[in-house]
């Protein structure tokens, strides 16, 4: 194995632990030196406006999800690095040629976490509180368990987001319990939102280490670092993005976990008015995950969803059926 190996992050706290826990877990697993190189991308340049109201200009294949990850696969294919880990919510369905997947570690709690200045949980804030998120997922689903509440955008990285939490500028934020644990700071946490109330992110809580295709020697030394539990929820969920051709500007969430050998999906479109969700799950063999993803996609199609895709504003969302 060559050494030391480049390992390619964006420069966040949170990031770099994630970079970090993977540079601990290859040095141990496979005796060589990980260097870690921090990458700026655009995504971490744009922190003004909601994601969902980037310029186009920015964006590219993959769409708003690649601004987090562009400028990561340029080096990885350009060979200055050679891996990157991120945070698989944050990769597109469809990766650049050249590029995998080479190991998904076991995934973290995947649920979304209220935390409120005065310890209250949602259903306790006072009329008009104002809730910070900037997630189109988040914000109908929010709205969906009350209505009589602000939701207001909120950027940042995760430290970013409780300093302007603990400025007054919110009541409230609702922010991905996985980076708290990560942090250290999972006491933050007023409330853990269950499945029922607030489906994740597809591939919230899981981590993705990408590599090049054609790299043999580093994707055997990923091997330990594979868990085949969360890789196969993670096909399914991101089965179920890409049949429907949605991203982050399109108000859809999935989530699937496999228990004894078996994997349930469960997931939801909602329209960007709150005014309407369509909800359903599947199950079947861990081994047809991807099938399981799909045909969940293709029943709430059925069931409703092509409607409110339909009703998106043209560009926010591919065709279903054209992935």
């Amino acid at each position: 194995m060559r050494t030391p190996l480049r390992l390619g992050s964006r420069g966040s706290k949170l990031a770099l632990w994630q970079a970090n826990w993977a540079k601990t877990q290859l040095e141990r697993t496979a005796l060589v030196e990980v260097r870690i190189e921090v990458i700026r991308t655009a995504g971490d340049k744009i922190s003004d406006v909601p994601l969902a109201q980037a310029p186009p200009t920015t964006g590219q294949a993959g769409g708003i999800k690649a601004l987090f990850t562009k400028e990561i696969e340029e080096a990885l294919l350009e060979k200055h690095i050679d891996l990157a880990v991120h945070s698989l919510k944050d990769l597109p369905v469809e990766l650049p040629t050249g590029l995998m997947l080479g190991a998904i570690p076991a995934r973290e709690d995947a649920r979304d976490a209220l935390i409120s200045r005065h310890g209250q949980k949602y259903a306790d804030l006072p009329v008009g509180a104002r809730v910070g998120t900037s997630s189109l997922r988040r914000q109908v689903q929010l709205r969906l368990l009350r209505d009589d509440v602000l939701i207001e955008p909120l950027r940042g990285n995760l430290d970013t987001r409780l300093r302007k939490l603990d400025e007054d500028r919110y009541h409230a934020i609702v922010v991905a319990m996985a980076g708290l644990k990560r942090m250290g700071w999972a006491d933050r946490a007023t409330q853990v939102f269950l499945l029922q109330e607030m489906i994740p992110a597809i591939g919230q809580g899981a981590l993705a280490i990408e590599v090049r295709a054609d790299d043999a020697e580093l994707l055997r030394a990923l091997e330990r670092l594979r868990d085949p539990d969360t890789e196969a929820a993670v096909r399914a969920e991101r089965a179920f993005l890409r049949r429907l051709g949605g991203g982050c500007q399109v108000p859809l969430a999935a989530h699937a976990q496999v228990k004894q050998e078996r994997l349930m999906v469960v997931g939801v479109v909602v329209s960007t008015d709150a005014e309407r969700a369509v909800r359903g799950t599947e199950e079947g063999p861990q081994s047809e995950a991807e099938t399981l993803g799909r045909k969940l996609a293709e029943r709430l199609l059925q069931d409703g969803a092509q409607e409110i895709l339909t009703a998106l504003p043209e560009g926010s969302v591919r065709p279903p059926g054209s992935a």
